[in-house]
């Protein structure tokens, strides 16, 4: 797996909203895919092909039916290599310190 097919994949929003159903509920159709997404059929199976180029997105076969699975294992491998060399944990108390003082400032 390239993990630039991961970062190309993962830059599109569209691609992004799949993963978010996909996450939501696993093992769907390309029809329950392209339900309520203001892109063509055409458009979805475009973007699931980046997506299972990147092996993000895993499908298998049920008769006649293309099941869609979300591959977690990808994300996993970019967030242990690019987010844990920047110290989670700083991380984390920044973003909750951001979210107090915009809590604070928003009353």
């Amino acid at each position: 797996m390239s993990m630039d097919a991961v970062f190309k994949a993962l830059g599109d929003p569209s691609r992004r909203e799949l993963l978010d159903r996909l996450h939501a509920r696993n093992g769907q159709t390309l029809g329950e895919l392209c339900e309520g997404q203001d892109m063509t059929r055409q458009a979805v199976t475009k973007h699931l092909g980046i997506l299972e180029d990147a092996n993000l997105v895993v499908t298998r076969k049920r008769g006649r039916e293309k099941l869609h699975y979300l591959n977690p294992v990808p994300i996993h491998e970019v967030a242990d290599r690019w987010i844990s060399k920047y110290e989670r944990s700083r991380l984390r108390a920044l973003s909750d310190l951001k979210k107090q003082f915009e809590g604070k400032t928003e009353n």
